[in-house]
């Protein structure tokens, strides 16, 4: 399905104060060919709205080998609390044998994580968005302050769209603040990943997450080494490079 750049600004303009359900609605209403990204409390509350809607939707997730054991409990919680089906999308596992073994399995403490994150994240991301031709995500704003302040509610993706190949991205949750996610998911008991009660914010792998300290913002615990202008993986800054 094709729609117009111009519509696209149009929309972000038009939605750039509505609820996320309604943002939601319409993205669900112009790409049937579209699926959520589901892997933390934005997402499951996405998921929550759509299933109110009762269209049909789809839900992937990007497994990437190295997430918390609560994290696929969490997968688990929300597939059967949902009954839904969830589509994994899993790295190359060529790719990933070749990194570890020529890198091992912590190069990122020392070499930053781009290059994990690009077997890991990005091009199971990539692969996944090349069949869809919308997708629908949790950001928001408030979640990085260097990287997301002008995340728009409705945008044609920079990043993975192609010429032969245009994808739209929708960000319903883009104005909410973690306090309202988190009061969505009290007042509906929507399940979350038990890893919350444990200090985790911003959860990620494994090894590349960590709880947080009072006053300390969600995102510190990501990546902690590196610099806090870097915290992203790619999957919402990914360059194109096709």
């Amino acid at each position: 399905m094709s729609i117009s750049e111009s519509q696209i600004h149009s929309w972000a303009q038009d939605y750039a104060s509505k609820t996320p359900r309604e943002i939601l609605d319409l993205a669900l209403d112009h790409y049937p060919n579209s699926a959520i990204s589901f892997s933390g409390a934005e997402d499951v509350v996405l998921i929550h709205m759509a299933a109110q809607l009762k269209k049909p939707f789809r839900v992937f997730t990007l497994d990437t080998g190295r997430l918390h054991i609560e994290t696929y409990e969490f997968l688990e919680k929300v597939r059967i609390h949902f009954n839904i089906e969830i589509e994994v999308t899993f790295p190359e596992a060529q790719a990933i044998s070749e990194f570890t073994q020529k890198k091992g399995l912590f190069s990122f403490y020392q070499e930053g994580h781009n290059e994990c994150c690009g077997i890991r994240k990005v091009a199971p991301l990539r692969k996944k968005l090349a069949t869809l031709d919308a997708w629908i995500t949790g950001q928001r704003k408030d979640q990085s302050p260097n990287t997301r302040q002008e995340v728009p509610v409705v945008q044609k993706d920079a990043g993975f769209s192609t010429a032969e190949h245009p994808l739209v991205k929708f960000n319903p949750l883009a104005n909410w603040s973690s306090t309202q996610v988190w009061q969505y998911i009290r007042a509906y008991d929507i399940p979350y990943n038990a890893a919350h009660e444990k200090g985790f914010i911003s959860i990620g792998c494994q090894p590349c997450t960590r709880p947080v300290l009072p006053n300390q913002h969600e995102r510190e615990g990501r990546w902690w080494w590196e610099e806090a202008t870097k915290k992203e993986c790619g999957l919402h800054t990914a360059t194109n490079q096709e």
